[in-house]
């Protein structure tokens, strides 16, 4: 059964608690790692300069604490395998539905379930919903 390694589990535990609930669940069937949970306002402003972010601090769901927002990979990362980030995603999203978990996916912003109208992929990116 895969697992957390040390880096992963100090990541998650600066999510939200959903997060944590429901990152903890995908683990048992599908190795990944988190690379992010919650960011500083350097971190913050570090992704934007170099574009791997949309949002200034604080205005990413990663900058609040704890964060509503975690960045998870399939293990091994490759970033650039997009079809295996998307069916990654699939599986997250379907599991966080099963147990009522309102997550929106950086491959897919406006939940229509249509990948190829993002202006900007966020692969690895999932936020709780906005209430």
């Amino acid at each position: 059964m895969p697992k957390f390694g040390k880096r992963s589990k100090a990541n998650l535990a600066t999510c939200h608690p959903k997060l944590q609930e429901l990152f903890n669940e995908v683990i048992k069937t599908v190795d990944c790692s988190v690379t992010e949970g919650h960011r500083s306002k350097e971190r913050q402003e570090q992704m934007y300069e170099q574009g791997k972010s949309k949002a200034k601090f604080p205005q990413s769901r990663h900058n609040s604490s704890p964060s509503e927002a975690a960045d998870v990979t399939p293990y091994p990362v490759d970033y650039n395998d997009r079809e295996r980030q998307t069916l990654f995603a699939g599986y997250v999203l379907g599991l966080a539905k099963k147990m009522g978990i309102d997550i929106t996916w950086g491959g897919d912003w406006d939940n229509d379930f249509q990948v190829n109208d993002n202006k900007f992929d966020d692969f690895p990116h999932f936020e709780l919903k906005e209430k």
